[in-house]
């Protein structure tokens, strides 16, 4: 591939924020989460189980890659 391309192909990944917005509902998400565990100390419990059942999926399928 020449440089030219290659510089061109480069510039439109870094113009691509298509998994931008993905990412911040993720953060909100994450930040209700705990808000709502500091609120409510019953709700920790599950919400730590749910997020360890993510963290293990995701080491998973970080494994098999």
């Amino acid at each position: 591939m020449s440089y030219w391309r290659r510089f061109i192909w480069t510039l439109r990944i870094a113009k691509d924020a298509r998994g931008q917005d993905l990412i911040e509902y993720a953060l909100m998400v994450g930040f209700i989460a705990v808000a709502a565990g500091a609120v409510t100390p019953s709700i920790t419990t599950t919400m730590r189980s749910i997020f360890e059942r993510i963290s293990g999926v995701l080491a998973n399928s970080a494994s098999q890659q």
